[in-house]
């Protein structure tokens, strides 16, 4: 990558595949980033770029860049795989880039600490990483298996048929609220349609939303 790549990718700001950081204060919030990167689309984390597209560069990139891949050693599990790469914007300054590919290990997590032995997932959603609920834990969980699952279509999956057709998008507590079922029935029913490509999951910072999955066009 060169500073045009660079210049390019801070053009189309943050979004789902792109992160800004002016430098790595806190690598334990950074690894979030990451981590939601290869649990979702992948994306590439740009350090010594601002919230506002400001390409500042960093002073001591080499300290920064230690800092970032001691985390990624220390607080992602599973370990997570990365290239990564250093562009010089002049003799003082430069811009580091990690970038992450869609994992075939999802879940990862990331630890506050090195000594944590539980961490917390993460996905991304539009510009921001954001903790992956239980429901899509198990999705990420179950991507990377090639098993074929099948569901019944029975009252309970009629019903939600009927709920997602009223109202568009549904969560797992709305679907609980409307059809009277035990909030962990109506999870493992939701999650199960996601698998089987009836519905699709959609992650946001005030928790998923459940819809029926878009057909995609043939050809």
């Amino acid at each position: 990558m060169d500073i045009r790549e660079i210049k390019y990718l801070v053009r189309q700001g943050e979004n789902e595949r792109i992160e800004f950081k002016k430098k790595i204060n806190h690598p334990d919030k950074v690894i979030r980033e990451l981590v939601a990167f290869a649990n979702t689309n992948g994306g590439t984390l740009l350090v010594g770029v601002d919230d506002n597209g400001d390409i500042s560069g960093l002073k001591h990139a080499e300290e920064d860049d230690y800092l970032m891949k001691k985390a990624i050693e220390e607080l992602s599990r599973p370990k997570l795989q990365f290239k990564s790469g250093m562009v010089r914007l002049h003799e003082n300054r430069s811009i580091l880039y990690y970038q992450i590919s869609p994992s075939k290990r999802k879940p990862h997590y990331a630890l506050e600490t090195p000594q944590q032995r539980w961490g917390k997932a993460y996905v991304r959603y539009e510009d921001k990483s954001v903790q992956a609920s239980r429901e899509m834990t198990e999705v990420l969980k179950h991507s990377r298996s090639n098993k074929q699952l099948g569901f019944s279509y029975g009252e309970e999956e009629r019903l939600l048929m009927q709920c997602l057709e009223e109202e568009g998008t549904l969560t797992v507590q709305g679907f609980a609220d409307k059809s009277g079922l035990p909030l962990a029935r109506a999870s493992k029913i939701m999650v199960l349609l996601t698998l089987t490509n009836v519905l699709q999951i959609i992650p946001t910072e005030k928790g998923d939303l459940f819809s029926f999955k878009p057909h995609e066009p043939e050809g």
